[in-house]
């Protein structure tokens, strides 16, 4: 065929992709994370305050003390939103800030500084969004039992009336909770959470009164706000999916879903809690801190869900003496969880760990540092590896004696003990017959029975016959 033969057929060029109208692009942020001043103008510490000062909670012993001074600087940084035309704008308040102690009257320089951030907000055309709890309860209130009791919820109603009184004639959408799943179970589940407590029934409590708190506050909130404003809550749900069409993978995707997505939809919106997943956790609770009339509470209807999307959870089952084969770390929980990337090592002079432990997101010695005892995490004697990156593959290397670097620091000895739970003294066990499931959200590893669902650790010697694996899917 010749040039001045040939036919080029071409397609018309897709039409570009647009949101609908009405789509709005904000930011969101979390008190504790941005604010600072965290002893200013009548502030009382929140869980968060005592949780990030416990030893080896935090990466780095960081604290919100100062964090990005928003308390303080709070005008550059609407100034900064206006630069980046951005719409809307999602903060929470701080409950300590607002009602110090969580319960008595109102902070007024507290509800002084949300005023001014409000009216500055508006004036530079951008919609505030209000949080009322982005996990951080006050001290106080934990001491008395915090979310596993139901005072709490009431307290929670309490300050929400406050907050609204004040502020809810410019501020269009409330948020009565934040990802009341990693408050419950993170938390109090598996303790990497404020406020650290590793307790499979107090997850599960934890998680009825945040509910209700949600509720109560949802009815205080219709007290006080104007009817044209909008009540929200926000849940981090999980697009779970079997790896494979086997009975086992459904059954590990079924008790996922159940206690990731469906333990707070079915109560919100259906006014009751989902059968399997009661059954599953039969053995640990028998729910008695349900009361009548709470799912009436906790159903009210809002006027929209948000929802935070990490990744999709893939499960799959597992035979348990696979998971007993892959050492003491893995073995502690049953699971282990897909990351990309290749290790980052902090030296090359510590030989290679025999064996490793499992890999959870974090390098903290609270979720498995993976350094060897004398080592200081992230110091160039250090066998770490950083966040995000899967570990090393298993090695088993003769253990090296400890030596000297040349500028005279120790290095790593090439074995260390399993990593162990957060607190103390690890969570019983939870395993069951049925097995165990893990979920990964953002980098995060969490194991839940299929008798609990909080997320914790087990021993090794409480492995059920199979158990549950999951990772991030694409």
């Amino acid at each position: 065929m010749t040039a001045d033969t040939l036919a080029v057929t071409t397609s018309a060029p897709a039409a570009p992709a647009r949101f609908p109208a009405g789509f709005v692009w904000g930011a969101a942020t979390a008190a504790y994370q941005i604010e600072g001043a965290a002893d200013r103008d009548g502030r009382t510490p929140s869980i968060w305050d005592t949780f990030a000062r416990r030893p080896g909670a935090v990466r780095n012993g960081d604290t919100g003390d100062i964090a990005a001074d928003h308390y303080h600087r709070y005008r550059e940084d609407v100034a900064l939103m206006s630069e980046l035309g951005l719409g809307a704008y999602r903060f929470s308040l701080a409950w300590p800030r607002i009602r110090p102690g969580g319960r008595g009257p109102a902070n007024e320089a507290g509800l002084d500084f949300y005023d001014r951030l409000v009216d500055e907000l508006l004036a530079a055309g951008i919609t505030p969004v209000a949080t009322l709890y982005h996990w951080d309860l006050p001290q106080e209130l934990e001491d008395r039992g915090g979310w596993t009791g139901r005072d709490t919820a009431h307290r929670f109603a309490e300050y929400a009336s406050i907050a609204a009184r004040r502020l809810g004639d410019r501020i269009p959408t409330w948020t009565t909770l934040n990802e009341p799943w990693c408050s419950a179970f993170l938390g109090y589940g598996n303790g990497v959470h404020a406020p650290g407590r590793t307790d499979h029934v107090a997850a599960l409590a934890a998680h009825h009164h945040l509910l209700l708190a949600h509720g109560l506050g949802t009815a205080a909130l219709r007290a006080e706000l104007p009817d044209t404003a909008q009540v929200s809550l926000t849940l981090n749900l999980a697009a779970v999916r079997p790896l494979t069409a086997d009975p086992a993978d459904l059954d590990a995707a079924r008790r996922i879903d159940g206690l990731a997505n469906r333990i707070f939809l079915d109560p919100v919106f259906r006014g009751s809690y989902p059968e399997d997943v009661l059954a599953d956790t039969a053995q640990l609770t028998d729910w008695s801190f349900v009361r009548d009339g709470d799912l009436a509470e906790i159903s009210r209807p809002i006027d929209s869900l948000g929802i935070n999307y990490y990744t999709p959870t893939v499960v799959a089952a597992e035979d348990a003496g696979a998971a007993g084969s892959a050492g003491a770390g893995r073995a502690a929980t049953g699971t282990r969880a897909a990351a990309p990337g290749p290790p980052t090592e902090a030296s090359a002079s510590c030989p290679p760990p025999a064996p490793a432990p499992p890999w959870t997101g974090r390098s903290t010695p609270t979720a498995c540092t993976n350094c060897s005892p004398g080592c200081a995490t992230n110091s160039p004697a250090s066998r770490c590896w950083s966040p995000r990156t899967a570990p090393p593959t298993r090695t088993t290397a003769t253990p090296a004696a400890p030596s000297t670097t040349p500028s005279g620091s120790p290095t790593c000895t090439p074995t260390w003990p399993p990593c162990t739970a957060p607190s103390p003294t690890a969570p019983p066990s939870a395993a069951t017959s049925s097995g165990r499931c893990s979920t990964t959200t953002n980098g995060r590893t969490a194991t839940a029975s299929a008798s609990a669902s909080s997320t914790s650790t087990s021993p090794a010697s409480a492995a059920p016959p199979r158990t549950a694996r999951t990772g991030t899917g694409g």
